[in-house]
């Protein structure tokens, strides 16, 4: 089972019992290899497309490959430190999309990034921009360089530089300070603040309350999804919509892996069990990173038919540098 998955991994294409024969560390006859192997398809770990084809492994067969066959190992010296300088690099602009980035070139599959939930972001900076005579967007940037934006009801007109000024009130005190914790902050100023402004107060505890409330979901960052493109199974065009639907509605995948991500260590989880249509035939590799406020997760989506041994140690890698990165700042 070992050989026919690590075969079928890198040839994406049925393994024949001849090539199971010449891969197995000890000598058995092809006629061997093809009794053995239709014992497995009787245990439904394996199937052929056609009478005449090779042997391919189904979902089930990759269940018991990752349950009870695969052994991670870790990323070499070397390759850790290579590792650790493309993050340093690929990070410099945001740390999410270059661990996106990263995650994607190495694995060539979707890398993908969880970004913290806008309640438990560091806050660096805030901005006001009047769209419409009923409506304001609000634009934080979190010490990480993510933005979020969030449109809230304000009547006015032609009052931008009215919000510039109760941007920069806000700015003076923002700097580091979650939304809950800046929120803990106007009320103690609340009497300081009327004076500056009637409006301020209740403009920021109105966009903080939404902000900071439980619909709040955080957001799945993809730098690219060439990568994803070149395997097999998604030159389906259907297949590759759905995904892209799943990641543009956003929350139901936020949902996924929150659902399915152990508290620690790397987490496999086929996208058969996760009651998402989009994630069907689908792997989910994934870890946390960070810690309390800046705690969030990382990691890897690709066909079943994945690279464990070569995703697996790399997600736990990235997964402790990034710890470290934000630890640092």
């Amino acid at each position: 089972m070992n050989v026919v998955v690590s075969s079928y991994v890198g040839e994406a294409a049925p393994v024949a019992s001849d090539t199971i024969s010449a891969l197995l560390p000890i000598a058995l006859s092809s006629a061997s290899v093809r009794t053995t192997l239709a014992e497995l398809g009787e245990l439904s770990l394996v199937v052929k497309p056609h009478r005449s084809a090779g042997s391919v492994p189904t979902l089930d067969g990759f269940r018991v490959y990752v349950d009870q066959l695969f052994e991670p190992r870790g990323l070499g010296p070397y390759e850790q430190r290579d590792v650790a300088g493309q993050l340093e690099s690929e990070a410099a602009p945001g740390l999410a999309t270059g661990i996106s980035r990263l995650l994607s070139q190495r694995t060539r599959q979707m890398g993908f990034v969880l970004a913290p939930r806008l309640e438990r972001a560091a806050m660096q900076h805030v901005s006001f921009v009047r769209v419409s005579s009923e409506r304001v967007l609000c634009v934080l940037v979190s010490t990480d360089g993510a933005a979020y934006q969030r449109i809230f009801d304000q009547m006015g007109r032609g009052d931008q530089a009215h919000l510039d000024r109760l941007a920069a009130t806000l700015n003076e005190r923002i700097a580091g300070q979650t939304l809950p914790s800046l929120r803990r902050r106007l009320l103690e100023e609340a009497d300081d603040l009327r004076s500056e402004s009637d409006l301020l107060l209740e403009r920021v505890l109105r966009f903080g309350r939404a902000a900071s409330g439980s619909e709040e979901e955080g957001e799945i960052l993809v730098a690219t999804w060439l990568a994803l493109l070149e395997q097999p199974e998604f030159h389906d065009v259907e297949r590759v919509r759905s995904l892209h639907a799943a990641l543009e509605e956003n929350e139901r995948l936020v949902e996924v892996i929150d659902r399915v991500l152990r508290d620690d260590g790397v987490t496999i989880a086929f996208g058969d069990d996760t009651g998402e249509p989009a994630l069907r035939g689908c792997v989910v590799v994934a870890a946390p990173y960070g810690t309390g406020e800046r705690r969030s997760t990382l990691g890897v989506i690709g066909p079943s038919r994945l690279d464990y041994a070569r995703v697996v140690p790399l997600v736990d890698c990235v997964s402790r540098l990034a710890t470290d990165w934000v630890g640092a700042q």
